[in-house]
């Protein structure tokens, strides 16, 4: 089994419990890793035996343009959207936003989601 990641994927969306961050929005990250067998990818040096990398971030690209109230909500979206569309074994997928209006200076909240 090999560990593919796409780090950094950063998104501007409307997600949050507050109705300012609906309206007005905020930067978020998301990091991704899927499980999967590279082997023929390994010896065929062929796109279409592994995961294409472009394919999976506009599947998170989707899931981000969907308004949610919670982190929790997103991130579980996004891995259920990644382990319907790709033959992966597993998903690992966290989800930041970045300058979270909590009242004081944090540089971000997250949550981390992963497949059984």
């Amino acid at each position: 089994m090999s560990i593919i990641s796409i780090k950094g994927m950063e998104f501007y969306a409307y997600h949050g419990c507050f109705k300012e961050e609906q309206i007005v929005g905020t930067r978020f990250v998301v990091d991704l890793s899927v499980e999967l067998d590279t082997h023929q990818a390994e010896k065929t040096d062929n796109l279409h035996t592994t995961v294409d990398y472009q394919s999976v971030y506009g599947v998170v690209k989707q899931e981000m343009e969907i308004k949610s109230n919670l982190l929790e909500h997103v991130a579980g979206r996004i891995r259920d959207a990644v382990l319907k569309e790709f033959s992966v074994k597993k998903v690992k997928v966290t989800v930041n936003k970045l300058n979270p209006p909590l009242g004081g200076k944090i540089e971000s909240v997250g949550v981390l989601i992963e497949s059984d």
